[in-house]
């Protein structure tokens, strides 16, 4: 039995594959902001950037500053800093209450609550590391930090009980007197002594939580690595930087590199930022997840629809040939 195959059934039969292509494309608004077209169809992401320890929201300020002068929306919110748990709770109760596409940053311990999260938040597009710790699932900050000895942070820590509603524990202050070498050493002086009396302490239980939950096993991720970092050894935020497959870039900085170097760390959001819109977002992720599943199942059906198309090609010139 032969195939005939007019021009009129060549059009319908590629244009119901082209369908077919559109449709997978668009079951999820998430999928279809991760594989090109703009993220939330071309609107700009809202930028949340989330604070360390001995810190404080207003440690963004120059690279807000930036990012709103690019036509950013903005949202940095305070990170409570009594524990992983409960800081990562607050911070994903906050990106539910945006709408459309997210980049979320983390500074420092930032980095570590990030990571938890963003975990199951389909708006959630990119994940930023800014001189971050990076746990995986069953790490805690203080492990992580133990296994690197490039830090002087542990000789630094004031530890200072407290008593509150909750109960009573103790924080973790940096002593005064270390504060500028090991947190923010290419700072002036006249600054850090503000900063040093002005820093929010870190509970010391919450420290050593460890994480529940690794987004950057399924989010596409960047990071930058501060090589003067004396809070957190540089190699560690190498290694973790590495093993989550981020696209990286490394400053002589500090530990407060969104401060000394601004531009750097808008570059690496504003990046973050562009490349999920643009598709260009990194392909491998740390381990094959949700997002890796989905662009992979959009991919074969794009690639079944060339197929398709090239055959029918093939065919309708074989006929004409006759």
């Amino acid at each position: 039995m032969g195939i005939s195959l007019s021009r009129h059934s060549i059009s319908s039969a590629a244009t119901v594959a082209f369908a077919t292509c559109l449709v997978a494309a668009t079951v999820s608004p998430a999928l279809a902001a991760e594989t090109g077209g703009g993220p939330g169809g071309g609107v700009k992401p809202t930028v949340v950037l989330v604070h360390g320890a001995f810190a404080d929201a207003s440690g963004w300020s120059d690279v807000v500053e930036r990012l709103l002068d690019d036509g950013f929306q903005v949202v940095a919110p305070p990170n409570e800093l009594r524990g992983l748990a409960n800081d990562a709770a607050y911070v994903a109760s906050v990106l539910k209450n945006i709408s459309g596409p997210i980049v979320l940053a983390g500074h420092s311990y930032g980095g570590a609550v990030i990571s938890q999260a963003a975990a199951g938040n389909p708006n959630v597009k990119a994940l930023v590391y800014v001189s971050a710790l990076m746990p995986d699932v069953g790490e805690s900050p203080a492990e992580l930090s133990a296994k690197f000895t490039g830090s002087d942070l542990a000789a630094a820590l004031n530890p200072v009980p407290y008593t509150g509603p909750g109960g009573s524990g103790t924080d973790l202050y940096l002593k005064g007197e270390k504060f500028r070498s090991v947190f923010a050493a290419d700072l002036p002086e006249s600054r850090t002594r503000l900063m040093a009396a002005e820093q929010r302490p870190l509970a010391e239980a919450g420290f050593a939580e460890k994480a529940t939950a690794a987004a950057w096993r399924d989010i596409p991720s960047w990071a930058v690595v501060s090589r003067q970092d004396r809070a957190i050894d540089p190699d560690l935020e190498r290694f973790g930087a590495e093993r989550a497959k981020s696209r990286t870039v490394e400053v002589d900085s500090s530990h407060v590199s969104m401060i000394s170097h601004p531009d750097v760390v808008f570059r690496q959001i504003r990046e973050a930022a562009g490349a999920v819109g643009d598709g260009t977002a990194p392909a491998e992720l740390a381990a094959t997840g949700s997002h890796g599943q989905a662009v992979a199942a959009v991919g074969a059906v794009a690639a079944a629809t060339l197929v398709s198309g090239s055959v029918l090609t093939r065919i309708a010139r074989r006929r004409g040939t006759r």
